[in-house]
Parts: structure tokens; sequence; C-alpha cells
């Protein structure tokens, strides 16, 4: 059986309009598939697809007036679990370094916050937040993987708070990263 990649990333959110202007506006995915599910015991689903490249999808689903629903909770995955911004995001392809400096630019520009780019010797990264609360991340690969980048060892320490991918904490993780890229070399 071959793997072909992700179909779609199916998420949820409280406020599908915000989800679409921040992920159509800001982020230039475009929309592909929107629908709205009347529910038969009362309230509706509106759900909505975007085209993120390479024909995979990020999906948003977004519940009103449902029963046994909640009307409101963490749509941010990490916050809800108490777990650092590192363990659950979401990384989009940025293609090469200059495109991954462009896309950081290109957000700030928009006001959105994003870190540094973060070296990790295989690939460089920025992160930065969508108005859910998901973690995102732009990255580009910066050469082949080979059979050793797979084998499992120690390649570094860095501070808890470097696991959180706030621009205060990337210089630390990228320091970290490099070390671990100069090993490897």
């Amino acid at each position: 059986m071959s793997n072909k990649g992700f179909s779609h990333i199916g998420l949820s959110t409280l406020d599908l309009d915000r989800t679409q202007a921040f992920y159509e506006g800001v982020l230039g995915f475009k929309p592909v598939v929107a629908d709205t599910l009347k529910i038969k015991e009362g309230g509706y689903l509106r759900h909505l697809f975007f085209d993120v490249g390479h024909d995979q999808l990020l999906a948003f689903l977004e519940a009103r007036e449902v029963p046994d629903m909640p009307a409101s909770y963490d749509t941010g995955i990490n916050r809800g679990l108490g777990v650092p911004a590192a363990f659950y995001h979401f990384a989009f392809e940025a293609g090469t370094e200059a495109a991954l400096a462009d896309k950081r630019d290109a957000l700030r520009a928009k006001g959105v916050e994003v870190t540094d780019i973060v070296d990790h010797g295989w690939a460089k990264s920025i992160y930065f937040k969508d108005p859910n609360g998901l973690q995102l991340e732009y990255c580009c690969m910066m050469r082949d993987l080979h059979e050793d980048d797979a084998r499992m060892r120690m390649r570094g320490t860095v501070d808890r708070a470097a696991l959180e991918l706030e621009n205060a904490t990337s210089a630390e993780l990228s320091a970290v990263q490099s070390v671990r890229a100069r090993s490897q070399a």
C-alpha cells in the first residue's frame, strides 16, 4: 500500500467567519468546499474546506445550537490539554528559505505575531497561531534526509519554555538545533 499524503485534516472552530478571514485573507488558502448541515434534533453545522496545496485540504467545522454540544470550548488543542504549543501543531510547506522569510514578513505586516526563523538543521521554520489558538508553522527543507536522521539519539538540550514556540524562546531552540546540524555534518 502506498501513502499519498493527507486528504484533509478536520479541526473545530467556534467562529467560522473569523477562521475563514484568517485562512483565506491572511494565509491565502482558497476555500474549495462549503456546506451547512441541519441537525435533525436542532441546530446546524457549518463546514469549510481550504486547499493548502498538493490536493490536501484543511477543514473547519462549527456547531451552532446543536443539542448536547457545548457552546464554548478550547479549540486550541494544546491549551485544552495543558501541554506546550510544540505538541500539537500544523506545518505548511514554504518551499524555500527565501519564501519562508517572505511568509514571516507578510504575516508580520498583517499583524500576526510570528517567531524569528528557527534553524532545525534539516529544516527551517517560523511559528504563529491562528484565531482559534492553533499552533501553526511554515517550514522548508534545507537538505535531503538520510537514514541516520531517523535514528533516535540525544541531540541537544533546551529550556522547557522553548516548547512554547514563542519568539523569545525561538532563538534558543534554533541555537540547539544548529549545534545538532553541525554535529551531523
